[in-house]
């Protein structure tokens, strides 16, 4: 039996990609999730897919980018299963641009979700996790929080940030018996690139991204840092194509 049987998992941004892909890995391992992301539609759908395979699923529609909806979705978890064993922030936003163009907007959507959408997971579940002593955060990070390439400048910024915080996280609750991990996917195929406004780079990244794996690649990542036994934490993952150099 796997050891992530039974174990209560929020995932975040779990309407498509990653986010999807890592719910159906985990559900056929016999986890309880609570599933977050905007549109309601999907992860509708989602839910219906996974108790049809006998697996467990609730949602909550969910803007990361809001303190008071993530402690709802915390509290939501905790009133339904009584517990959070692991919390996938993973919800993100990537709309590439060079700084010159000045898409402010952008920039502000990118920290709002990757940055402060992670903080907020985080402090969401601390709390009860501390009170348990046990719990383990995962939080999606990327290649771009490793190297910054043209246009990636506040993208690479955020996911940096989303690093240094996981890491921080670690230092000050390995004593609680917290464990972190940072999931950093190379290219993969998703929606993110739909979020880029400018149509010449899009169209470039879209050609670049034709190499890119499967979420589900990402999801057995996940699925392998929660099976550890409680005493080991994978900290860090980076999960590329196999052909990609960057």
């Amino acid at each position: 039996m796997s050891t992530i049987q039974g174990k209560v998992v929020i995932i975040t941004g779990a309407s498509s990609g990653i986010g999807e892909a890592t719910a159906k890995e985990l559900a056929s391992k016999g986890a309880k999730l609570v599933l977050a992301a905007r549109r309601e539609d999907r992860l509708q759908k989602l839910q219906e897919e996974i108790q049809q395979n006998g697996g467990q699923a609730f949602y909550k529609v969910t803007d990361v980018s809001s303190h008071e909806q993530m402690e709802k979705l915390a509290d939501y978890a905790l009133k339904e299963f009584g517990k959070i064993d692991v919390m996938v922030n993973n919800a993100g936003v990537m709309p590439l641009s060079p700084v010159h163009q000045k898409k402010i907007n952008e920039w502000d959507s990118m920290i709002d979700i990757n940055i402060k959408g992670v903080l907020y997971g985080i402090a969401a579940v601390l709390p009860s996790m501390r009170e348990r002593k046990e719990g383990h955060i995962i939080n999606v990070s990327s290649i771009a929080g490793h190297l910054v390439f043209p246009a990636s400048a506040v993208y690479s910024g955020t996911k940096f940030a989303v690093r240094a915080i996981t890491e921080g996280l670690r230092i000050e609750e390995a004593s609680n018996n917290i464990r972190t991990t940072i999931i950093s996917p190379g290219t993969i195929a998703t929606e993110l690139l739909e979020s880029i406004s400018d149509l010449e780079l899009k169209s470039e990244i879209i050609e670049v991204s034709k190499i890119g794996i499967e979420p589900a690649s990402i999801a057995r990542s996940v699925a392998f840092a929660i099976e550890q036994p409680s005493d080991v934490a994978i900290n860090e993952m980076i999960i590329r194509p196999t052909i990609q150099e960057l």
